[in-house]
């Protein structure tokens, strides 16, 4: 078992190691939480690319110390020739999950990188472009240590994938999958990075390397245009709260399922969880029941808020969530339909020594994203708009513009008893249900940070590299538990004992007299470095 990493000038957490002594490294410079994210997040856009790069969206839940949260849609929207009469015209009946077809909309991520340095002005932030950036490049044109996952996910992948334009070029080594740590470059990205630190990250939207981007999707056959890209900017939010009995919890605001982790627990804090307890066969009964009904609230309203009936923050009201929490039976699991579709991301939480807190998300949605890899600038373009529903009269309906639905939901928290928390996850429908593993655990029941990461998982529905609709368990569960889920009704599977399904979570925490504590997933290649 992983011990709780603690410091008192820098937490910082990613599921890939490389990625969190990139965040310490700025730390230890000076820089504050945001700058450090950056850095970040550009080495984990190239040292775990089978989850996440710079083709993809990224969202931001920044949280300063005494004062209101700020957050950070870079979210991309759909291009304006992806209307659902050209995808009928090729005789489509739904958007294909892959190829450059599944391109269909603006990668957001680099924007909001762009957005947070703004922000991170506010707080002190003085780093240059080129010191945030230069660990990504030095990885992409040197190479990384394939991880385990990449490697495992490259071979399930190569089949389907194999095919797309730039894959086997992109992700195989001498024309075979990569051995995990076997060195794995990226050139191509190494001088799209390379042009972004020259030219200004504003530069991948607006400028010389955009009409680059731009002749590369038109190349490959996506819908995405020079006009597509020239138009889009990351967009600040007033993020999501739920008023809780343990103290005020942040999320992101629609198209993501931010408002789902926030329901499930409101929902549990009104069933009464802090009564049964820890880790037993009604704590995860009541979380899954709890999440069957935010689950509703989801496929019923979450789309682009700029076409939402209702505003998100109202289904967040006690009013709202009462009459829901009494619906759910102890004795007996509901009904349960079918989740969305799996995706991966990754997650990273940092907090430096003044208190600003970040929780970040930043994916391509399914493995390799679309499995396109753009031809001159080494992109690899995400899929999310496969999202999209080709009918018209769906929530979720295809239209230029509009913003796809989002799995991904960074999470925060600041508690009545001065401790600030920032946690996530990967891992689709999966999200919202580790998160409140990981809450329920640390702050309702007073479980070790740490511990709270590691303890055996449970998922309802469907997450990356799944199709199922389950109530998939770890097989550490003790057997009488599972035994007791399957008498209330929940058709359960068992998986692994650290089953990367269950998604790579991790948490920091900042307590009242300034000292700093974080973990990391024991299923993910990450950390949890501090000083």
């Amino acid at each position: 078992m992983l011990n709780t990493i603690r410091g008192t000038r820098g937490m910082a957490v990613a599921p890939h190691s490389l990625a969190s002594q990139s965040a310490l490294a700025v730390l230890r410079e000076g820089g504050n939480a945001i700058e450090a994210m950056v850095a970040a997040a550009s080495t984990i856009a190239v040292a775990y690319p089978h989850m996440n790069g710079i083709g993809g969206d990224a969202f931001w839940l920044i949280v300063p110390d005494g004062q209101p949260p700020i957050a950070i849609d870079a979210c991309g929207p759909a291009a304006r020739a992806a209307t659902i009469d050209a995808y009928r015209a090729k005789d489509l009946a739904a958007i294909p999950t892959r190829g450059p077809l599944a391109a269909n909309t603006v990668a957001g991520t680099v924007a909001g990188w762009r957005k947070a340095l703004d922000v991170a002005a506010r707080f002190g932030g003085r780093k240059g472009l080129a010191r945030l950036l230069d660990d990504a490049i030095v990885y992409a044109e040197g190479g990384v240590p394939a991880t385990a996952s990449q490697a495992a996910n490259t071979r399930s992948k190569l089949a389907e994938l194999g095919s797309q334009p730039g894959f086997r070029e992109t992700f195989l080594i001498g024309g075979a999958p990569p051995r995990a740590g076997q060195r794995f470059r990226q050139p191509k990205l190494g001088r799209t990075l390379k042009t972004l630190v020259e030219e200004g990250l504003d530069s991948f939207y607006r400028g010389a390397l955009a009409s680059e981007i731009a002749r590369d999707l038109a190349a490959i056959g996506s819908p995405v245009a020079a006009a597509d890209l020239a138009t889009y900017d990351a967009e600040l939010r007033t993020p999501l709260h739920l008023a809780h009995s343990a103290g005020d919890l942040f999320n992101m605001t629609p198209p993501t399922q931010g408002l789902v982790s926030l329901a499930i627990l409101g929902l549990l804090d009104r069933a009464g969880l802090a009564g049964v307890e820890a880790d037993s066969a009604d704590h995860v009964h009541l979380a899954v029941e709890a999440t069957k009904l935010a689950f509703e609230i989801r496929d019923r309203h979450i789309t682009d808020p700029k076409e939402m009936t209702v505003e998100a923050q109202e289904l967040l009201a006690a009013d709202r969530l009462g009459p829901l929490a009494a619906r759910i039976r102890r004795d007996s699991a509901a009904p349960w339909g079918q989740g969305r579709r799996p995706a991966d991301t990754i997650w990273m939480g940092i907090i430096d020594g003044k208190g600003l807190a970040v929780s970040f998300i930043q994916s391509i949605y399914h493995e390799f994203g679309s499995g396109i890899v753009l031809p001159s600038t080494g992109i690899n373009w995400q899929n999310r708009g496969a999202s999209f529903s080709l009918d018209a009269r769906a929530l979720l309906a295809l239209k230029p513009g509009k913003k796809p639905f989002h799995t991904l939901n960074p999470a925060a928290a600041r508690l009545k008893d001065g401790r600030v928390m920032v946690y996530g996850t990967m891992g689709g429908d999966g999200q919202p249900q580790t998160q409140a593993a990981v809450f329920t655990r640390h702050v309702v029941f007073g479980q070790p940070l740490q511990r709270a990461v590691s303890a055996p998982r449970w998922l309802l529905g469907r997450t990356w590299g799944q199709t199922s609709d389950t109530l998939k368990l770890e097989r550490r569960f003790p057997p009488p538990l599972v035994e007791d889920l399957a008498r209330r009704g929940h058709a359960v599977e068992l998986m692994s004992d650290f089953d990367e399904t269950m998604g790579h979570a991790g948490a920091t925490v900042r307590h009242p007299d300034g000292t700093l504590e974080g973990a990391s997933d024991p299923r993910s290649d990450g950390a949890a470095a501090g000083f």
